[in-house]
């Protein structure tokens, strides 16, 4: 009777615990406040309201809701990271022993953050189940799915007696294929691509499961420096480049503090008059060990860092201490041209910072021409990028349309972003003056450019025979190695009075507007 008493006091407990701790509890909580405040008052009121959550924290009643909320989240063929991470880890110790191999799969959908701009969450939540459902459809009975990022899932195929190189480049085209399968949501299709990644177990960076999984997610990073839809193995290969990337990374860093990375100037002239129209600056970086290092090369690494905003800090102060300098000298340049990247005119505090900028130096400005690149003007889906670039326009600064050709921007666009000059790539100009086609092209962007009252300037010009052919078309302005490479300031100043001195004896070139 005693053991049986004390089975049913311990039962009765343990309900009330449940109770309590549940998330029924939460029914109980207005009768309780209101007798709280009828017994004792606010006092009484305001010692409830702080014990009843801190005894709930206590009982872990916050932990169930979080397992309950979880379990209910992991879809069929999907388990959690605790999961999957105890699955990498066995088969690290056990696959090597039965002399089998394995490998891990990191799949991470394209462009994710403008999927999240257009769709909804509960949209998201559809297409990341679909490519779940898809991924679980195509894997074997054995291998083991897990959701380890936002958009990006990763698989770690079952034992296997043979695999290779060939073999999981086979896989990732079948992941690939089946994922970008039509998705259709409420009527609407939806196309979606995916980069992959894989390491395989006898390739793997280090000793740990945790080794492996970051050999997938290093392999997927560079399959996405490539563009969207590739495939990139890891190799030993790969991961001296990533550690030459970070250590490029961290010095770049140390170097835009070091004042290293300055801007070059490059000239740009007046088909018209043959005078000084602007200077473009070109950030340099001169290594005080390995000299000159290509743009090419670091300024990937400034956009890996996170420092693209920094950098363009860096080119607005020296571009308008160069402008006082050259207007102290008594020397004529209208403009200085400084390119703005994606990210920094995404910088909601971008025209203030460079309004700042303009009354530090006591400039107008007219004086600053923002270059923006075809592409960002194409691709902006962003409300920000296009608020900051309408407002710069109405600010006073110039808008150049930067590598005009290589992407596909509409007459719309240009409208749009109050572009007032659009700057035509080189590969339209090289060898223009013998290739026919080429210049049946530059007559056609002419010709748009002056129907819609808008300026021009050829880069990339080489030879006296483009600058020429130029100049009879209509071109307003040229910039090139024909004229001009780029140059510190210190040399600008001789540069630009030598080139007025030559002014005086230059023969004029007739022009020959296009209709």
């Amino acid at each position: 009777m005693q053991f049986g008493a004390r089975e049913k006091l311990k039962n009765l407990r343990q309900g009330a615990v449940a109770v309590l701790t549940g998330p029924q509890m939460l029914a109980f909580l207005p009768a309780l406040m209101l007798a709280a405040y009828w017994l004792g008052g606010e006092v009484a009121l305001t010692a409830v309201a702080i014990a009843v959550p801190l005894a709930w924290l206590g009982f872990g009643g916050i932990d169930d809701l979080i397992r309950q909320r979880m379990a209910r989240e992991l879809q069929p063929g999907v388990v959690s990271q605790d999961a999957f991470g105890d699955k990498i880890d066995t088969t690290r110790q056990d696959a090597p022993a039965a002399d089998r191999n394995s490998a891990i799969f990191s799949i991470e959908l394209d462009e994710h953050t403008t999927l999240a701009d257009r769709f909804e969450p509960a949209a998201i939540d559809r297409i990341l189940k679909a490519v779940a459902d898809r991924l679980v459809a195509t894997m074997r009975d054995n291998d083991t799915l897990c959701q380890t990022g936002d958009f990006r899932f990763s698989l770690c195929l079952g034992q296997v007696q043979h695999l290779d190189l060939e073999s999981c480049i086979q896989l990732s085209g079948r992941y690939q294929q089946a994922i970008e399968e039509p998705i259709a949501i409420d009527g609407t299709t939806i196309y979606v691509s995916v980069s992959v990644g894989f390491c395989l177990l006898n390739r793997a960076p280090g000793d740990t499961g945790r080794d492996w999984l970051n050999g997938s997610l290093a392999a997927l990073t560079e399959a996405q420096r490539r563009g969207p839809s590739s495939v990139r193995a890891y190799s030993t290969e790969l991961h001296s480049r990533l550690k030459n990337r970070a250590h490029l990374r961290d010095e770049v860093a140390a170097a835009l503090e070091r004042g290293h990375i300055q801007p070059w100037f490059q000239p740009q002239i007046s088909t018209d008059t043959g005078k000084v129209a602007g200077f473009e600056a070109l950030a340099r970086w001169i290594h005080p060990d390995r000299g000159a290092i290509s743009p090419a090369e670091f300024l990937p690494a400034i956009e890996d860092a996170g420092l693209l905003e920094r950098l363009a800090e860096i080119m607005i102060y020296h571009s308008f201490t160069a402008l006082k300098a050259w207007d102290s000298a008594g020397l004529r340049v209208p403009h200085v041209g400084v390119n703005f990247s994606g990210s920094e005119l995404n910088n909601p505090k971008l025209v203030d910072k460079v309004r700042w900028e303009l009354d530090r130096f006591d400039l107008t400005p007219d004086r600053l021409a923002v270059e923006v690149l075809e592409t960002v003007v194409t691709d902006t889906t962003d409300d920000t990028i296009t608020r900051n670039i309408n407002a710069l326009t109405k600010l006073g600064c110039r808008i150049d349309l930067d590598d005009f050709g290589t992407g596909h921007a509409s007459i719309s666009s240009i409208r749009r972003f109050g572009v007032g000059r659009i700057k035509i790539d080189r590969s339209f100009v090289m060898k223009a003056d013998r290739d026919p086609e080429q210049q049946r092209m530059i007559s056609a962007v002419l010709t748009m450019a002056e129907r819609m009252n808008i300026e021009t300037l050829a880069e990339g010009v080489e030879t006296v025979g483009e600058h020429a052919l130029l100049a009879q078309l209509g071109c307003d302005y040229v910039q090139g190695f024909g004229i001009a490479r780029p140059m510190p300031f210190e040399k600008t100043l001789d540069w630009v009075r030598a080139h007025e001195a030559k002014l005086k004896d230059a023969p004029s070139l007739p022009v020959r507007r296009t209709n």
